[in-house]
């Protein structure tokens, strides 16, 4: 799967899948700021513009970027939940740029490619067969 920065789109192969506008911004924010958590305070500055949500509006909307990912809370595979602080995108990502597109024996797709304020970027995400959970820029 792969997250399309320049296009919007969530795909599956040559398949859009639905992505909710808000879900798809909450995403490419936690991949794009992965060194950090970020708090519900830096979601509804990037997300929603400062309007002021619920706590349940954003869980509602993390839950959501969970499931397009394959993740779920209880797992926490791709996001994670730092109590009382944030959320924080976790796995392995490395950069690169040029490369039309990467792939990994062994490894099981999930999604992908963000937009970068500079260029754009693709993110795809993958286990290996060891379990461990990767997210290769390019």
């Amino acid at each position: 799967m792969k997250l399309d920065g320049v296009r919007r789109e969530l795909r599956s192969g040559s398949t859009a899948l639905p992505i909710e506008p808000q879900v798809f911004d909450l995403l490419e924010f936690l991949i794009t700021n992965r060194q950090r958590v970020v708090s519900r305070d830096d979601l509804l500055a990037a997300v929603w513009s400062g309007r002021v949500v619920s706590d349940s509006a954003i869980d509602a909307r993390i839950n959501a970027a969970r499931r397009a990912i394959g993740d779920d809370g209880g797992q926490q595979r791709w996001i994670r939940t730092i109590a009382r602080k944030g959320f924080r995108f976790i796995g392995d990502v490395r950069e690169e740029t040029g490369l039309p597109a990467l792939s990994f024996p062994g490894a099981t797709a999930t999604p992908g490619p963000i937009n970068s304020a500079s260029r754009a970027q693709q993110i795809t995400f993958c286990r290996t067969q060891d379990g461990v959970n990767l997210a290769v820029g390019c």
